[in-house]
């Protein structure tokens, strides 16, 4: 069954690369990201693993944890990681989980028939600290995803979680917010001090309220 927005993410328990994992217990109070690999030994997830490790900075800046994924065993997934750091000049150091039963891609809908039998596609779950699943993505195996972008989501979804804003197409840090319909025209002021620009009745713009 799809895993949708707004669902919890299923708990598991794991042998991964950094020992035995529970995830929820594991992730705690932080928001994390949970990706998958078709298996070890790819040069696409080589190169996406390696990204990830060296991103380790921002991802604590933004108080995020990274799980990783894939088919094959913890002992293949040491010797992949040896690779991943001579290769990628990274040291990884975030967990890979182990998963040859398949039983956490399962559950996680990270297999899809019609584009790999037995393997898993390119899932990214982005999960906020009460355990919601808070983005979804699916690329296929042979497209490397774009971090920056996961970066830039993970900003946006903290910043709407805590501000009554949405960010237009586009944004990143620093750039002006969408004041929510919600929010009266009347209201803005004295929610938003930095002032508005209504552009129209249902489009009101405001500096982004946390900068």
């Amino acid at each position: 069954m799809a895993i949708r927005l707004g669902d919890t993410a299923p708990d598991f328990e794991a042998d991964t690369s950094e020992g035995r994992i529970k995830f929820h217990e594991w992730l705690g109070d932080s928001w994390g990201v949970f990706f998958s690999h078709p298996k070890d030994y790819t040069p696409v997830c080589t190169t996406e693993l390696g990204r990830v490790a060296n991103l380790k900075a921002e991802f604590e800046k933004r108080g995020v944890k990274a799980m990783a994924l894939s088919v094959d065993p913890v002992d293949s997934h040491m010797g992949w990681i040896k690779d991943i750091n001579e290769t990628q000049n990274c040291s990884v150091d975030f967990p890979i989980v182990a998963d040859p039963d398949r039983e956490v891609a399962t559950t996680y809908d990270m297999i899809h028939p019609n584009a790999l039998n037995n393997l898993t596609v390119r899932s990214v779950f982005i999960i906020g600290p009460d355990k919601k699943v808070k983005l979804t993505l699916t690329y296929p195996a042979s497209t490397g995803r774009n971090f920056d972008e996961i970066l830039r989501v993970i900003d946006s979804l903290q910043l709407t979680a805590n501000y009554s804003v949405a960010t237009p197409v586009d944004w990143k840090q620093g750039g002006d917010c969408v004041v929510v319909p919600a929010i009266k025209t009347e209201d803005i002021p004295a929610k938003f001090p930095k002032g508005f620009t209504e552009i129209k009745p249902y489009l009101r713009m405001t500096p982004q309220p946390d900068k």
